[in-house]
């Protein structure tokens, strides 16, 4: 299939339920349905607080709906001047898929020698396997020839953050990927013009299961006061 860049995509695909319930620590994806962890999370608090960095998806498709719901929302994120500069590559094709893997999984190979590189074998082929389990897979680019290309590095992480709050609100996990899938991979396999310039790429999915909250800093180290 060839792929493009694109703010949408036209999908004929169904989706599979899931639940997810609190054990150990960790949420564990069981089945009952994905909608009522999306209804659950209807207040915008919980998706804050909710969403997780997810790397183990289910192979459950991904409906039509819900891709462009969540690119709709990426599409409303703040940006400079109203410029819009995203542009948002969506890969649903296997084979593309499972090339960026494999090219992956070489270039961590290949910077390894001799029992290094046998020994972490198994652990990064386990690990790619993992990021590379969901069915949907989104690079988030801007346009180098948009109106102001000096902003186009702080709009586009505002679209990529608004991606993953949406992908929560709908009971999907998604993950803010740069050097575990490189550039030049995405570049390469996707044939991604130059003037496009990669936020991240983000899988999209059902999780496996999602981690529970960490540990996170008070809220009063993040605030600053000029008051003396």
């Amino acid at each position: 299939m060839r792929t493009s860049v694109v703010c949408a995509v036209v999908l004929a695909v169904s989706m599979l339920p899931v639940r997810v319930s609190a054990q150990g620590g960790v949420l564990i994806a069981t089945r009952e349905t994905r909608e009522k962890v999306a209804a659950q999370q209807s207040n915008i608090w919980d998706v804050f607080r909710d969403r997780r960095s997810v790397r183990r998806f289910k192979s459950d498709a991904v409906p039509e709906a819900d891709i462009l719901r969540i690119i709709d929302a990426a599409r409303l994120a703040p940006t400079s001047g109203n410029q819009q500069p995203w542009k948002f590559l969506i890969i649903r094709d296997k084979d593309k898929i499972t090339q960026m893997k494999d090219a992956c999984i070489k270039r961590s190979l290949d910077r390894l020698d001799g029992d290094q590189k046998r020994q972490a074998e198994e652990r990064i082929r386990s690990r790619m396997n993992d990021y590379f389990s969901a069915p949907v897979y989104i690079v988030v680019l801007t346009d180098n020839t948009s109106m102001y290309p000096d902003y186009n590095h702080r709009d586009g992480p505002l679209a990529a953050g608004y991606l993953m709050l949406a992908a929560r609100a709908l009971g999907y996990g998604t993950v803010f990927i740069t050097d575990a899938i490189p550039n030049d991979v995405t570049k390469e396999v996707l044939s991604i013009p130059d003037k496009y310039t990669r936020v991240c790429i983000t899988p999209l999915g059902v999780p496996v299961e999602s981690p529970a909250s960490p540990a996170g800093k008070k809220l009063e180290e993040f605030i600053l006061s000029n008051r003396r």
